[in-house]
């Protein structure tokens, strides 16, 4: 691990050299990508100087044990245990700095919730999910704009699509895809019975032209009026947009926006999400059983999370973790559940890679 952490400073200070030429700083695109990797590298740098300090100060302490004096030798062992405690902290904290990044990670995202299983009461739950995303994506000073949403009669979403904007914004959201499971008595149920409905959740990272190349010759574009809300203008003009990959059959359509040209926008962002996604999927399938974390296969009909109104009670099946804390997660505070996630998936990553 040292050798790999002095590699590691070694192209830390190789970039920052390369941050101060007057070439790389007149390439803007090239600086960028620069100064992306300097931070990336200084997280570990600034936790690999200061475990060497700390080994510094422990051989020095080991040194003050020979002294004849009492009171500088009950000093040092008191520093050593000090020591020890941060040493253990820094080595744990570097093998997860190490471990490869995700490069997914600083993304945005696409955010598509379906209701499923459960009527108008799946709906309801649908909206309470996307309410839910919106206030932790607020809470974090992320920016949410919906791209396409099909509603209910009852306040409910049938479906939502919608783009998710910040830093690390997928490393947050990486772990919510799959089936989400509500169980509560409906605002329709008039005898007080518990029903159990359900919604899927896809987390796709915002692909790039670069990331995806998608033949124009290859989509199907269709044009329509809008339908439901939205006024005299979106209702009577042909400003919705159905796009149809045909190598795959992946169908988009967005009419949020009175502009076609805005909704054949939007409606490229997701298809470019979603065949990218498709392609992530293929591979995911090849890799061994044995291979895929739990966690982190992001297979669409996994159940992963049950919300118990009754008991107030929300349980993530993936690691066992159950939080007596449903009110406040519905409003968006599912930090411990990303962290409990994260940390999970760290100890498998670091438990494969022998660390």
């Amino acid at each position: 691990m040292l050798d790999r952490l002095e590699g590691v400073e070694q192209r830390f200070l190789e970039v920052e050299s390369l941050l101060s030429d007057p070439k790389i700083v007149g390439d803007q695109k090239v600086y960028q990508k620069y100064v992306r990797e300097h931070a990336d590298l200084s997280k570990v740098v600034e936790a690999y100087r200061e475990y060497k300090q700390v080994l510094e100060g422990l051989e020095e302490s080991r040194e003050l044990l020979k002294d004849p004096d009492p009171d500088i030798k009950d000093l040092a062992k008191e520093e050593i245990d000090r020591l020890d405690k941060e040493q253990v902290r820094l080595e744990d904290e570097l093998k997860i700095l190490l471990l490869p990044k995700d490069p997914n990670d600083d993304k945005n995202v696409i955010l598509e919730i379906r209701a499923g299983t459960g009527g108008d009461e799946a709906g309801l739950f649908a909206a309470d999910l996307f309410r839910m995303y919106s206030r932790f994506a607020e809470s974090q000073g992320w920016k949410v704009e919906t791209l396409s949403e099909h509603l209910t009669g009852v306040g409910g979403i049938k479906e939502i699509a919608a783009m998710v904007t910040g830093q690390g914004v997928y490393s947050a959201f990486k772990f919510e895809s799959g089936t989400h499971r509500v169980q509560r008595v409906p605002v329709t149920e008039a005898q007080g019975r518990i029903h159990t409905s359900a919604c899927t959740v896809a987390v796709l990272p915002e692909a790039e032209e670069v990331d995806i190349q998608i033949d124009p010759s290859e989509i199907r574009v269709d044009v329509y009026r809008s339908q439901g809300a939205g006024g005299q203008h979106v209702n009577t003009t042909d400003s919705a947009v159905r796009l149809t990959h045909l190598p795959t059959g992946v169908v988009v359509t967005c009419q949020d926006e009175k502009s076609q040209h805005k909704n054949k926008a939007k409606a490229m962002k997701v298809l470019r999400a979603r065949l990218l996604d498709h392609a992530v999927q293929e591979q995911n399938a090849s890799i061994s059983a044995e291979r895929k974390s739990q966690v982190g296969s992001g297979d669409r009909s996994e159940r992963i999370r049950t919300y118990n109104y009754p008991q107030g009670r929300v349980t993530d099946h993936r690691i066992g973790l159950t939080l007596y804390k449903l009110e406040s997660i519905m409003t968006g505070q599912i930090q411990e559940i990303v962290d409990a996630l994260t940390t999970h998936y760290n100890a498998e990553a670091l438990q494969e890679g022998g660390l």
